[in-house]
């Protein structure tokens, strides 16, 4: 069993910042690939941005490459979502997720084990 913490959403202006943690708890963090997936007001969650077990392979949906960067500490057990030049699209409730090393599709959402409750993102315009 792995418990997941999110932190660090908010409500921030177009054009801003924030730094999303996902603290995780139980099994061994570093055998686990990470991924972030949000949900925004009527849609179905999205994939937004993975990173493997190794942190050798990192994926992001093509609407947030260049803006937002994903990157894991082991030594924390914490991944993290910095996410930059923030726009009203990106508003939505962010989860991240954690499964056991897989070869399969990283951003499939099914694939994933274990989902953090969620931290809401506001982006004013």
């Amino acid at each position: 069993q792995v418990q997941l913490v999110e932190s660090g959403g908010g409500l921030v202006q177009a054009g801003g910042s924030l730094r999303l943690s996902c603290a995780a708890s139980g099994r061994t963090f570093s055998n686990y690939d990470m991924g972030w997936f949000r949900r925004s007001p009527g849609k179905e969650r999205e994939f937004v941005a993975a990173i493997n077990w190794r942190g050798s392979n990192i994926y992001y949906v093509d609407s947030v490459k260049g803006r937002f960067t994903i990157s894991r500490d082991d030594a924390r057990n914490t991944v993290y979502l910095q996410m930059n030049s923030l726009k009203p699209e990106d508003t939505a409730v962010y989860s991240c997720a954690a499964r056991p090393f897989s070869r399969s599709d990283i951003s499939v959402l099914n694939g994933y084990n274990y989902w953090g409750q969620g931290t809401q993102v506001t982006v004013s315009s």
